[in-house]
């Protein structure tokens, strides 16, 4: 798909701890040891090892800054990691966070809504959240045609969709564990 230009490579700017070790060993980079979390990236959605500085107090679903510069609690992103190696703690959280996530960006994902498009003549990028069906998703695309849909609220009120958030966010988990054959929220 290039088109003669590339994109500039995005970073994460922010994520939520999943899980941390005072005292840990990096599982992404041999030799590296300190305060080693599992966090997930707010914008990419990925899962990601991350060294803390030493001495700082972190918490369990808490957002820290892991952008470039100015960080204060975090000395480095070590690297990416897979669903099926994270801690127990990791795993018992992670769906919460999802959901927080879905819900602080709500504009994000309903954007997504607004303007998704079919994958193939067959099937439309809506009908992979589950939840949405055929059905659902015929009367979201009439919807929207008429006006975007401004909230989750005002998707609900309009589709009879009951809670969009959890539907997102359980796609998501499915991205996240590798169940899912295509990505539409989590970035490789």
């Amino acid at each position: 798909m290039d088109r003669g230009y590339t994109q500039p490579r995005r970073y994460e700017e922010y994520a939520y701890v999943l899980d941390f070790v005072e005292r840990g060993k990096s599982s992404t980079v041999r030799g590296r040891e300190g305060v080693i979390l599992t966090a997930l990236g707010e914008d990419r959605l990925t899962l990601l090892e991350v060294l803390g500085v030493e001495n700082s107090t972190f918490e369990v679903g808490e957002r820290i800054y892991i952008g470039k510069q100015g960080r204060t609690k975090v000395q480095s992103v070590l690297g990416k990691l897979e669903y099926a190696k994270i801690s127990q703690t990791a795993h018992s959280e992670i769906s919460g966070v999802v959901q927080k996530i879905v819900t602080q960006n709500e504009k994000r994902f309903i954007d997504y809504l607004n303007n998704s498009q079919p994958l193939t003549p067959r099937i439309h990028a809506l009908e992979l959240i589950p939840g949405i069906g055929k059905t659902y998703m015929k009367i979201m695309l009439e919807e929207r045609e008429k006006r975007k849909f401004e909230s989750f609220e005002d998707l609900q009120r309009r589709v009879g969709l009951k809670d969009p958030i959890k539907h997102i966010a359980k796609r998501i988990m499915e991205e996240i564990t590798g169940e899912a054959r295509m990505n539409l929220f989590v970035k490789k």
